[in-house]
């Protein structure tokens, strides 16, 4: 289970494919795509999130920029694209999607500029004039209005494809806060078929000709249809912070703590800092200048300069979280600064995903649904293991008595149904301490039991080489199967390779599976295969991964167990964590010598 969830919105970071981005004006948009064909240059910890990973890298500029880029690093965590299935492209409907909100019905747009009892509403209260009420850029827009504005007072009112309406003022001229009251009133004003999504407050200064956008935005959104993810986090306890408009995409509803930002910047330092600290919920954070610098005013080469300014710091964040942290890195829609279009487009969006419960690299595919992301951070928050219902057995070897030691074995691929069965019956009649069968054959073991043995199986058997991710998959359908005791094969090219580290990690790994699900683990080392040094940092990798066995051999290898093998793991191994001994035991003093060297299970074909 997770303490802390941060979820990181690049707002407008798209990655195409939209299947019905046609029907929003938007076929071809590919904002990844557009940020990719600016240079070469790697993005290392993005490609760690698993960014070039995903499905559906298939734009020419993505191609090429794979096919040239110099540092690719492998993916950490999962990953995948999400398609969105409310009706609109914008923040506000992306954001309340992430948080669990569809929208069935788009929220209104004005093409041809805004009715004339919305003007009258504008001059009513504010005491001014209105200038504009067309769709326009927002830079345009004080460019071609600005110094009439500055010289009449009047208001220049404009939107966008998106709904929004939107009000530009000089600050000297229309001090900050009284903008804000007028965008206040007209947000109370905006109702029922005018409920649009944003009113935006668009402060200026500067002088004519060089008039500039200042950070002092603020929006005024339409308030959440429904609860949403932060509301149902803080009624159980957790804290919500936001970072950027977060708080005024949901109207500040279910935000226990807002941090506004004057930008990218801004709001990648608020969330270094707030990761220093602790506390126990969900952190929001949205970075606006993807879209509003960038993916606005199509400049290409901004956006990607600010996608390396976020991996850069993605490196810190990475090599700063805790052990219970996850990190999601998502978007809310497109904007695609490589077509003729200044507005958002219709595009699926990134998933990546790292940390608690998120540490094998994982490719999820295409998700349906923006809400699936608020579904991860209910599970991270709230998740509780489930464990297995098991036999409750004592297995705990019986001095005197070798068969209470023994884990009879039958791997063969040759065994059939009956074999299991006989395999089982022998078992029970000698006192045997469990059966350890394919994997599947598990539920018929359990079936044929009837809760009279423990049944042990294999994963990653027998040569160890599969991913990490196939082998926890491996390990928690077994134990869902009714396997109480796994025995796992490591990874012995990794061994070679050195990277007892990637070993030690897989292990612990698995053992946190098994445990969550109320098994035990095993660990085959293979013995056969390794130095003397080698079966050393085993041990203690073992031991540190929180495995419950470490076993000497699969019986599969060139030479099974060894009494100086075992004294050593014996002596090597932490306090709690057993020995096993399997391969080539076939009689009684075989196994008595294993248990003298410090065996605590065997593991054989006979019952000896």
């Amino acid at each position: 289970m997770a303490k802390r969830v941060f979820l990181v919105v690049l707002d407008s970071f798209g990655t195409g494919l939209a299947p019905d981005a046609a029907s929003f004006g938007d076929e071809g948009s590919n904002t990844l795509a557009a940020v990719l064909s600016d240079s070469d240059k790697p993005f290392p910890n993005l490609s760690r999130m698993g960014l070039f990973d995903i499905d559906g890298l298939f734009d020419e500029r993505e191609r090429n920029y794979l096919a040239n880029v110099s540092e690719k690093p492998d993916p950490i965590g999962s990953y995948g694209i999400v398609r969105e299935v409310s009706q609109g492209k914008d923040s506000t409907i992306g954001h309340w999607e992430i948080a669990g909100i569809l929208s069935a019905i788009p929220q209104p747009t004005y093409p041809d500029g805004f009715p004339e009892y919305v003007l009258d509403e504008i001059r009513k209260v504010s005491g001014r004039g209105v200038l504009c009420n067309k769709p326009y850029s927002g830079t345009e827009v004080i460019k071609d209005y600005g110094e009439e504005h500055v010289k009449t007072g009047d208001l220049i009112v404009y939107t966008s494809a998106d709904s929004v309406l939107q009000i530009a003022a000089h600050e000297d001229v229309v001090p900050l806060e009284e903008l804000y009251k007028i965008c206040s009133k007209m947000r109370q004003f905006m109702t029922g078929k005018d409920n649009v999504g944003r009113i935006i407050a668009r402060p200026f200064t500067g002088t004519a000709g060089n008039y500039t956008r200042t950070s002092n935005r603020h929006d005024f959104s339409a308030a959440p249809p429904s609860s949403n993810m932060m509301d149902i986090l803080r009624n159980y306890g957790f804290e919500t912070i936001s970072v950027g408009k977060i708080n005024d995409l949901f109207a500040g509803h279910g935000i226990s703590e807002s941090n506004p930002t004057s930008g990218n910047t801004d709001g990648i330092s608020k969330l270094l800092e707030i990761q220093n600290r602790d506390f126990n919920g969900l952190c929001f954070v949205n970075l606006v200048d993807f879209d509003m610098k960038y993916g606005h005013r199509n400049d290409i080469a901004g956006y990607a300069a600010a996608m390396h300014e976020f991996d850069d710091a993605l490196g810190t964040f990475l090599d700063n979280m805790r052990r219970d942290d996850l990190l999601i890195i998502t978007a809310d829609h497109g904007c695609d600064p490589s077509t003729v279009s200044t507005d958002h487009s219709r595009e699926t969006i990134p998933l990546l995903i790292y940390g608690e419960g998120y540490e094998v690299p994982h490719n999820m595919g295409e998700l349906i649904g923006f809400g699936n992301i608020s579904g991860i951070v209910f599970n991270a928050l709230m998740r509780r293991p489930l464990p297995r219902v098991f036999p409750d057995i004592d297995n705990t070897p019986k001095e005197g008595n070798i068969a209470s030691y023994v884990d009879l074995t039958n791997l063969k691929q040759t065994a059939t149904i009956k074999d299991i069965e006989d395999l089982i019956d022998k078992a029970i009649s000698s006192g045997c301490a469990s059966v350890c069968i394919p994997p599947c054959y598990v539920r018929d073991g359990v079936r044929i039991a009837e809760g009279r043995l423990k049944i042990c199986t294999v994963i990653g058997f027998p040569n160890g080489y599969q991913t990490t991710a196939v082998k926890v998959f491996e390990a928690i359908d077994a134990a869902d199967n009714g396997a109480s005791e796994i025995d796992m094969v490591i990874n012995i090219n990794e061994v070679k390779n050195g990277n007892l580290d990637k070993v030690e990690n897989e292990i612990r790994l698995i053992a946190e599976a098994v445990h969550a699900k109320g098994a035990i683990l095993k660990v085959i080392i293979e013995t056969c295969f390794l130095t003397e040094e080698e079966k050393i940092k085993l041990c203690k990798a073992v031991s540190s991964a929180g495995a419950d066995f470490i076993k000497t051999s699969t019986g599969f290898g060139t030479n099974g167990a060894a009494i100086e093998d075992v004294k050593l793991m014996a002596q090597n191994v932490a306090r709690g964590v057993k020995v096993k001994a399997a391969g080539g035991i076939r009689t009684p003093e075989a196994a008595q010598a294993m248990i003298d060297a410090g065996a605590s299970r065997i593991g054989s074909s006979s019952a000896l």
